[in-house]
């Protein structure tokens, strides 16, 4: 019944000439521990060619991959393998040595059960872009990646730089130093890091991250067309895909987790598809 499904599903998307790129959010967050080096080799693995992921900043200017710069309470634990139960514990405020080490696997993540329990750390951006581009030599294969800037105007000099310039500036040091900037998408949801990077830095893709603003909001927030409008699936209807695609921008929503959602979203046209699950995306599954 599954094989059947599988080729139902896959004839489906061909006969509608719906392709959609597959990202691996945080890696493959349902089956490996988010932004963590098994997750993204897990993705790749499976045959994921875009990697999203988030990057924070450490007190000694690293820039580290990483979905919030405080301690989740959900998974992480000390160096002495007692849980966090604070979910205060400000990683800007830590050097880089500090945070790696702190385990952010062993514990699972009750959210998502069919995650494996890996004893892992938080990695640099250095670290996965490099586990990526070896992975693209070894195999041949194109990998992207999709890099967010966890950047909150309420955090701005508290857990991150006081400026979006010296957070910027120091994220695309990394980036510049080790992929073509035709492998990159930049994403954020503040703003003022997509308008700083188009005007001072202009490379790569850049994505505008939203939950609930339709494309007609964003676009009257950001102040210029971006390459991506990256919506919350919950809100993303059809009419705003064929608004984007005739304005000359991708969509790509997220977190699309359950297979015929992808098969819903691919059938409206959707250009990418950011899942916790790429083992459950239709071109994915196996018999």
């Amino acid at each position: 019944m599954r094989g059947l499904l599988c080729l139902l599903l896959c004839i489906n998307l061909i006969s509608m000439g719906q392709s959609p790129v597959i990202q691996g959010h945080r890696g493959c967050r349902g089956l490996y521990p988010e932004n963590s080096l098994p997750a993204f080799q897990h993705a790749l693995d499976m045959g994921v060619t875009v990697l999203e992921m988030d990057v924070c900043l450490s007190a000694d200017g690293q820039v580290y991959v990483s979905h919030e710069p405080y301690l989740n309470p959900l998974y992480a634990s000390f160096p002495d393998g007692k849980p966090v139960t604070d979910a205060s514990i400000n990683l800007y405020q830590k050097t880089y040595s500090e945070i790696k080490s702190f385990d952010v696997g062993s514990r699972g993540n009750k959210l998502f059960p069919e995650q494996a329990r890996v004893a892992t750390y938080k990695p640099l951006l250095s670290e996965v872009l490099a586990l990526g581009e070896a992975f693209a030599r070894k195999t041949g294969r194109k990998i992207s990646y999709n890099i967010e800037i966890k950047s909150d105007p309420s955090e701005y000099g508290k857990s991150q730089p006081a400026t979006v310039k010296e957070f910027a500036d120091r994220v695309w040091s990394v980036i510049s130093a080790q992929i073509s900037p035709a492998s990159l998408i930049l994403q954020s949801f503040d703003f003022a890091v997509l308008q700083y990077w188009k005007t001072a830095i202009h490379k790569g893709k850049l994505s505008a991250l939203v939950e609930k603003e339709t494309p007609e909001q964003m676009l009257a927030s950001l102040g210029f067309v971006p390459d991506i409008f990256s919506p919350s699936h919950k809100y993303l209807t059809k009419e705003q895909i064929d608004f984007c695609h005739a304005r000359g921008m991708q969509v790509i929503p997220w977190t699309i987790n359950t297979t015929a959602e992808m098969q819903q979203f691919s059938g409206w046209g959707v250009d990418g598809i950011i899942t916790d699950y790429p083992n459950r995306a239709p071109q994915f599954l196996k018999p």
